[in-house]
């Protein structure tokens, strides 16, 4: 079934998690405000997450979508999903986590708040552990109105947060697939929305992640040096944006050429993409050591 009138889609890519769908299940099912559907992308589970998602259906409680795609990956799970959301917001939830009761309440009373300004592609509220401890950091001034790049990458706040952006917006940058990649961090497509929009930054929890074995988080960089080429990708949007700090340029540049090394990408070709030209050259020797150092603990593994 399917509510394409929900303000709120709570999009889940999920692949062989059929026995933690529960906990998320349960806490839709006591939110307070129900002005929500629940879309579950399946990237090719193997496990019984289909007769799971059919039991929570069955019961009548909450509104939920249904979609069976081939196996490819959470961004491209992702992409085929916000492609088919009509929610005037989407927010993003893990098939491992799950929601305070209040979480779209919360999410709404601030979007009445702020939906009429000018230039926003959403919000970021906080993640939380189970035990209440915010994720990593509050942000430094709640409800701060600017830029991811701003507020998280310049303002070193790391880890993990709670975004819910403009359906509109979010349609508009699609995440970048590469073929035989299974993986892409979320965050190539929050920062190439950093700049022409800003979010509205909120001291609330609305999200709690418990960073399961095996999940996505935990898979570390082994997951990524599968994926060079989006990595290579991912860091060359942190170059090209002038407004991102010294320290995280030179991060991303030592990033850039250490999966360039993995995805076979000559240097040349890399010096030529990059626009941080002094940086890259500065630092290509330190960052061709770490990709053999990289790739010889891989190949230890």
């Amino acid at each position: 079934m399917g509510n394409g009138n929900a303000a709120v889609t709570i999009i889940t890519p999920t692949y062989n998690r059929a026995g933690h769908l529960n906990k998320l299940y349960r806490s839709l099912q006591r939110q307070t405000v129900r002005d929500f559907e629940w879309l579950i992308v399946d990237d090719g589970s193997t496990d019984q997450t289909k007769q799971t998602v059919q039991d929570f259906c069955a019961q009548g409680q909450v509104v939920i979508r249904y979609l069976l795609r081939e196996n490819g990956g959470k961004h491209r799970a992702l992409n085929t999903g916000i492609s088919m959301i009509d929610a005037e917001l989407t927010f993003i939830v893990d098939s491992d986590d799950y929601l305070p009761d209040d979480a779209v309440e919360t999410i709404l009373a601030y979007h009445a708040k702020y939906k009429g300004r000018e230039g926003l592609c959403g919000y970021s509220f906080l993640r939380c552990y189970p035990d209440g401890k915010v994720n990593t950091a509050y942000f430094k001034q709640d409800e701060e109105i600017s830029t991811y790049r701003d507020v998280r990458i310049n303002g070193g706040i790391g880890g993990d947060k709670a975004e819910v952006f403009y359906t509109r917006i979010l349609k508009q940058f699609p995440f970048p697939e590469h073929e035989g990649e299974r993986f892409l961090p979320e965050d190539l497509v929050w920062m190439q929305m950093s700049g022409p929009y800003q979010m509205v930054h909120v001291n609330k929890c609305i999200y709690i992640g418990e960073y399961l074995e095996g999940g996505l988080t935990n898979s570390g960089r082994a997951m990524k040096m599968h994926s060079p080429r989006g990595m290579q990708q991912r860091s060359l949007v942190y170059l090209h944006d002038d407004g991102v700090c010294l320290k995280v340029q030179v991060k991303m540049t030592l990033l850039y050429i250490i999966y360039g090394g993995f995805a076979g990408t000559p240097a040349g070709r890399l010096y030529g993409e990059t626009p941080r030209k002094l940086l890259f050259i500065l630092f290509l020797l330190p960052g061709r050591l770490l990709y053999h150092k990289w790739k010889k603990e891989n190949e230890r593994k």
